[in-house]
């Protein structure tokens, strides 16, 4: 895996991945906000790697990043199935991920690799325009983990939605968990909005419901990982609270996801794999238990969006097929 420049700019797709004739290239996620350093991966191996070690993360960014992979791979001469097989493995409860790998089966070509990555963007500022609608003015947002540009590589879900709400006149205040133990709120969330000038504040994971009870939250908007069948949604640990105490104080809980991320082979949550990290994540010393994601149960959303309009329940018949690129 190896190591690039530093980089700067604005903050568009190819800067967070893109497919170049001998390595995919990424920005570095890990290295977030402290430096902006690409890391070249000249093989699906490292590609793997990168998506394991979180150097990427966030459900259509790995896809991407994974078609990119295969993609090098035909080109390499690599065995396809062994690359496919290695990719898809490097985080179970992503659905994109094996989606993208599936989709570029029949054709692992640049060309269809980089339309799957336009097709990512595009789902993405549809999607933001949608949920946009669910703001109303000088609403402050709250919202968990990232779900911006790095983790779609382009726009964003859940921080799309805020973004297209801010240049509505919607948005008075973000307030961005810090997002334990990875701190992707604290580092990458922050790190976008600050990018785009707009207004933020970071809290502990565990000050949200206090400051839902003192009445500074009017919704809250995340991303997911994988949505089943009946709407159960699979997102970044701590989610599944947030929306309990949201429930609690009647604030509106909103999901914004492509239809990339629909499972409709998933009947319920239960049958979502949940990835289980590393404990030294949280303690370098003592036992510990550390998933990465959890479980939302549908009937506590009050939405979810996708590229095709805002979904309610019952999810089972009104979400969408998945679309594809």
């Amino acid at each position: 895996m190896g190591r690039g420049n530093r980089v700067a700019g604005t903050l568009e797709p190819e800067r967070i991945v893109r497919l170049e004739p001998d390595a995919v290239v990424i920005l570095d996620q890990r290295r977030l906000p402290g430096e902006e350093v690409e890391l070249r991966l000249r093989s699906a191996a490292e590609v793997a790697q990168a998506i394991r070690s979180l150097a990427i993360r966030g459900a259509p960014a790995i896809g991407v990043a994974a078609a990119y992979g295969l993609s090098l791979a035909a080109a390499r001469g690599d065995d396809l199935d062994a690359a496919f097989e290695r990719l898809v493995s490097s985080r179970p409860t992503a659905v994109n991920l094996r989606w993208a790998l599936e989709e570029m089966r029949e054709d692992p070509t640049p060309e269809r690799a980089r339309a799957i990555h336009d097709a990512e963007v595009d789902r993405c500022r549809r999607m933001a325009e949608h949920a946009a609608e669910l703001f109303r003015s000088d609403s402050r947002v709250l919202t968990h983990c990232n779900t911006g540009g790095l983790a779609t590589g382009g726009y964003g879900t859940a921080l799309g939605a805020i973004r297209a709400a801010w240049e509505r006149g919607l948005v008075e205040r973000v307030w961005v968990d810090e997002t334990r133990p990875l701190l992707q709120g604290a580092r990458l969330t922050a790190w976008e909005l600050e990018s785009l000038g707009i207004p933020f504040e970071v809290i502990a994971d565990s000050a949200a419901a206090s400051l839902m009870a003192s009445g500074q939250v009017d919704l809250v908007v995340t991303g997911a990982d994988r949505i089943a069948a009946n709407g159960d949604t699979a997102n970044k640990i701590g989610t599944y609270s947030l929306a309990v105490a949201a429930r609690h104080h009647e604030i509106p809980f909103y999901v914004v996801a492509p239809t990339s991320t629909l499972d409709p082979a998933t009947a319920t949550g239960a049958e979502i794999p949940i990835e289980e990290r590393d404990p030294a994540e949280l303690t370098p010393r003592f036992a510990a238990w550390n998933p990465a994601f959890d479980v939302t149960p549908a009937e506590l959303l009050a939405a979810i969006v996708t590229e095709e309009g805002v979904h309610r329940a019952p999810y089972d018949t009104t979400l969408p097929r998945m679309v594809h690129a």
